[in-house]
């Protein structure tokens, strides 16, 4: 993919970080190495971290 532009912003890498996690928190508490009670705790807050950083992510370049 020559000639092909790759932002090195960081804001663009911390969604898709956040939705391994979330993916990873789920997975964790099906095969009960969290409790689910960890799981209900953490996903909303997880959530929350991707809409704020999201809302408060400033301008680069490629945006």
């Amino acid at each position: 993919m020559e000639g092909k532009n790759v932002c090195g912003c960081s804001h663009h890498k911390v969604i898709p970080v956040l939705i391994v996690l979330f993916g990873a928190l789920f997975f964790l508490g099906e095969i009960d190495v969290v409790s689910s009670g960890t799981v209900s705790l953490w996903w909303p807050i997880i959530v929350m971290a991707g809409g704020l950083t999201k809302l408060t992510a400033k301008a680069c370049k490629c945006c």
